[in-house]
């Protein structure tokens, strides 16, 4: 169970919200559960060697998403890292959304979820999304053939034949760079 990051929503189909609030606070005081943020728990994991470690970002963004009904969509440096374009892990990881946008600090690290456009949000939730924002984030000018290869190998052929569909709400130069990735699909 460790490393599960949730909001007391998720037990409110097992008494009232002050059931599950005074629930979560005992739990919290006996150590079982460590609140991350106002509304935020998650049951820590445990290495051996380097004790309590933080829940991953994606998915403390992921309990945000559920508890708020939004959609969230990796964006800058984090989506570059995800797919392996980078191997800087970020400090501030930014996650586009269509819902509200805040801040989750979590010891040095920051979690952002920034309210961007429908067109934008088109593709969250898919490779196709991360990709167009990792190479948004990475730059024209720094996108070379080194780059498009990595993509290439990352890339299932369900996600390529996603990625072409998805590839008009790229921005022209990412949707030129890419097409040769989806040829014989379309």
């Amino acid at each position: 169970m460790g490393g599960w990051v949730f909001t007391p929503t998720a037990f409110l189909d097992l008494g009232s919200r002050m059931a599950v609030d005074s629930a979560l606070a005992r739990h919290k005081r006996a150590g079982i559960i460590r609140q991350l943020a106002r509304g935020l728990y998650d049951y820590p994991m445990e290495h051996p060697k380097l004790g309590r470690v933080a829940p991953p970002a994606d998915a403390v963004a992921r309990a945000i998403a559920r508890r708020d009904a939004v959609r969230l969509q990796p964006a800058g440096a984090y989506a570059a890292n995800v797919l392996g374009l980078s191997e800087q892990v970020p400090t501030k990881i930014v996650f586009l959304t269509d819902g509200p946008a805040r801040r989750v600090k979590l010891g040095r690290r920051e979690i952002v979820l920034m309210r961007t456009t429908p067109r934008n949000m088109a593709t969250a939730g898919r490779k196709s999304g991360t990709v167009i924002q990792a190479l948004r984030h990475i730059g024209q000018r720094h996108v070379d053939a080194k780059v498009v290869s990595i993509v290439d190998r990352r890339l299932s052929p369900a996600e390529r034949t996603q990625l072409l569909k998805d590839l008009r709400y790229a921005p022209a130069w990412i949707a030129d760079l890419l097409r040769p990735l989806t040829r014989g699909l379309g």
